[in-house]
């Protein structure tokens, strides 16, 4: 039994049009349009935990972990889906990427449990070819005129894009294939092919931006790379940057095609389980903002593309709730591994009855946010977005036995003081599992992205929001309704209770 896992990372749905019927929103994806066509479209899919890590971690594990922790490493308690393969029907895991988050601190022990992996560097702020100047570690030099993120790292990274062979995504892709065309007639395996594009930076060679902008539409700085935060673009710049968006994604889905080319050529669709997503959306403007992580749980971020292809399934499309910790169990029913093989319960459920048609649904309720930040919930036809209960945001503990977040360490006074040591506990405080883990309050521990800092309830979470997603997809106009708000409250103590939230995040969302 094979199975392919294909993800772009920060794949915006509303711009693909499998399910924006708006060519104005819409890139140019026919590849992705190709494999729709031999799938099952989900249409109400859903990031659990954000951003990048915490989703992969989703993913591989099959259980939501925002409540328990921020962006961080895999635990060692974890039972991850190549191990979960590789030990219960000896099935070999390949892992192509270019997420270099893997490899810094807060990426710990995500690759550990593949056969086989490699991580093409230069995407972003990866620090692979920054140089020293005179006086040591370079300065940033920001142009004046410079609106967006900006690092030495970034720009560095650009020069060594020569062809479009260099860029990193396009090397995944190209080298997935390659292994799918020398490994097709393997059996037992699982190739996770996954692309850092199209996450911004929104950089890839000028003829495809060129599909999307003309002479004359934008005589603008060329921006690639938006800020998180309010949107300091004025209306032109933010429809350039969005074209650029469409533009990566056009380059990303042209090599795409590449692997597809293989499995048509070999005909794999009959023996090969193909699952193709991302990890979350991302604001261009939308609400006033760009980015992601700071603002609340909009669907902008967390409503996502999922396709499915199994040799026994027909295409079509599927409306039921289904969430990013379906992974996991769908690919272990695939391969017939029972879940009493993991020693904790899963969140998710295996998609394939679903599919299949031998049930409606398989949640009925799904639940997702940032660690520390608004908790949502949405059941199909409303979301309740819950703010903690007043500005101090507590009580509030990260648990974890690999202490480290986005590009630092809870501790050598970096994100944690050496003066605070005897404020950390260690202990069994997790209810599904007896692995000891170390206990960080809150207030101890010093997230220094600051999208993603929980130290304070932020000005752009104070209250909480209620969409009816029937008449308002968009989440523009609240709902002010005491009754439905209490309805919706009770659905979430209830999914609070069936993922095995930790009982202070029940006290400061003031359930």
């Amino acid at each position: 039994m094979k199975t392919i896992f294909v993800m772009m990372d920060t794949l915006n749905r509303r711009m693909l049009d499998i399910y924006n019927g708006d060519p104005a929103e819409t890139a140019i994806t026919p590849n992705i349009r190709r494999l729709a066509a031999r799938g099952v479209v989900c249409d109400n899919h859903w990031t659990g935990s954000a951003p990048c890590m915490p989703a992969r971690r989703d993913m591989l594990t099959g259980r939501l972990n925002f409540l328990e922790k921020p962006w961080g490493a895999m635990e060692p308690f974890d039972f991850s889906l190549p191990r979960v393969l590789g030990q219960n029907r000896n099935v070999h895991s390949q892992m192509f990427t270019d997420h270099a988050h893997y490899i810094i601190a807060g990426g710990e022990n995500y690759v550990k449990g593949f056969t086989a992996w490699d991580v093409y560097r230069g995407q972003e702020c990866d620090p692979v070819w920054v140089r020293p100047d005179k006086g040591g570690i370079r300065a940033e030099h920001k142009p004046d005129w410079y609106k967006g993120s900006y690092t030495e790292e970034e720009e560095e990274n650009k020069k060594h894009f020569k062809t479009e062979y260099d860029y990193p995504s396009v090397k995944v892709l190209h080298n997935a294939a390659e292994w799918l065309e020398d490994n097709h007639e393997a059996d037992n395996f699982l190739l996770w092919a996954e692309t850092f594009d199209p996450h911004e930076p929104y950089d890839c060679p000028k003829h495809y931006l060129d599909l999307y902008e003309k002479p004359g539409d934008y005589d603008g700085p060329d921006f690639t790379h938006p800020n998180y935060g309010y949107n300091e673009f004025d209306e032109a710049e933010t429809e350039h940057l969005k074209r650029r968006c469409k533009a990566l994604m056009t380059m990303t889905d042209r090599y795409l095609g590449e692997l597809l080319d293989v499995m048509d050529k070999y005909d794999l669709w009959k023996d090969t389980m193909l699952i193709f997503t991302t990890d979350h959306g991302y604001h261009l403007g939308e609400h006033g903002y760009m980015g992601k992580n700071f603002m609340a749980d909009y669907n902008e971020v967390y409503h996502i593309p999922m396709i499915v292809c199994h040799p026994d399934l027909a295409a079509g499309r599927c409306d039921a709730l289904t969430q990013n910790i379906d992974v996991l169990p769908t690919v272990m029913e695939y391969y017939d591994i029972p879940e009493t093989v993991i020693p904790y319960n899963l969140h998710g459920k295996s998609l394939l009855p679903l599919l299949r048609g031998e049930t409606a649904s398989i949640h009925e309720s799904v639940i997702y946010g940032y660690f520390g930040h608004e908790v949502a919930i949405n059941d199909g036809r409303y979301t309740y977005i819950r703010a903690s209960k007043d500005e101090t945001n507590r009580p509030l503990n990260v648990y974890t036995a690999m202490p480290t977040m986005l590009r630092q360490y809870i501790g050598g006074d970096d994100g944690c003081l050496v003066a605070d040591y005897d404020k950390i506990e260690m202990g069994r405080y997790l209810s599904w599992t007896n692995y000891p883990v170390y206990k960080f309050l809150a207030d101890i521990v010093d997230f220094k992205n600051w999208s993603q800092t929980f130290a304070e309830r932020r000005e752009f979470n104070e209250r909480s929001l209620l969409f009816d997603l029937e008449t308002d997809y968009r989440q523009e106009h609240p709902i002010a309704d005491e009754a439905l708000e209490r309805q919706m409250e009770e659905k979430l103590r209830e999914a609070l209770r069936r993922f095995d939230s930790p009982a202070e995040q029940f006290e400061r969302l003031g359930l």
